[in-house]
């Protein structure tokens, strides 16, 4: 697996990659032991990421998404599905997106969406609790303020 740093206004992010899609993109401060083992690599699919990341920083809705590989069962890969649907500068609930797979429960898809290793591209920071609460996100609650105003969305 090849890594690429990246320096965002908001903190440096580790980008992953099996060589041909990102496999995960996560706030290299919540990596917890990993930094020793890094070994940075240059990719075209790292090329891709920069120009995505730096958009979006910019504070615009890229227009292209890298390919991107969702491990994980096929329940954990239609909440990533749904959470790639959600529009820039809006939010969705946890409950909403059950509403929208039948048989299941807002709790299940805050287990995925917790699951999610490709932040950002897979933009579960748009995801929030009912009332439009902003709970959990492996990056911190005040980087998904940060993300969400960078977006423009109204979090109240």
């Amino acid at each position: 697996m090849a890594v690429h740093l990246y320096s965002s206004p908001i903190g440096e992010i580790a980008v992953f990659s099996d060589g041909e899609n990102i496999t995960g993109l996560c706030f290299s401060d919540t990596l917890r032991g990993y930094h020793s083992n890094i070994l940075t690599s240059r990719l075209p699919i790292f090329a891709q990421a920069d120009e995505w990341l730096n958009i979006y920083f910019s504070g615009k809705q890229p227009d292209f998404t890298p390919s991107l590989k969702v491990d994980g069962t096929e329940f954990h890969r239609t909440v990533c599905g749904i959470i790639q649907s959600i529009p820039f500068s809006h939010v969705m609930t946890y409950s909403e997106i059950a509403g929208m797979i039948q048989g299941t429960s807002a709790r299940a898809v805050g287990s995925a969406v917790a699951a999610n290793k490709i932040l950002l591209m897979i933009p579960c920071h748009r995801v929030t609790g009912s009332g439009g609460k902003l709970t959990g996100y492996s990056g911190g609650i005040e980087r998904k303020r940060k993300l969400l105003t960078l977006e423009g969305a109204d979090i109240g």
